[in-house]
């Protein structure tokens, strides 16, 4: 656990979180809350990435920001979906 692939998740999964939220605005929720979310839903597909792709690719870094930024755009949307429908 890297300090430095730790952060690039945490950003690319605020990037994320914030570019989902600007798209899809009736799920939106805030821009805090989508910077929170995004960045936690980063590490998360960061590092579910890095273990999935680390044997197949190697250092997989474009891997880790993309699946970190994906993740990170899901979360805020689905808590969104929920919190909005209840």
């Amino acid at each position: 656990m890297d300090p430095m692939t730790i952060l690039i998740q945490v950003v690319s999964g605020a990037v994320g979180g914030n570019v989902a939220g600007m798209l899809n605005k009736a799920k939106s929720l805030s821009p805090l809350l989508n910077t929170i979310l995004g960045a936690v839903g980063g590490v998360a597909g960061g590092q579910l990435a890095g273990g999935l792709l680390s044997g197949v690719v190697g250092n997989a870094a474009g891997g880790n920001i993309g699946a970190s930024a994906i993740v990170g755009a899901l979360l805020p949307l689905v808590v969104g979906y929920f919190k909005k429908s209840a």
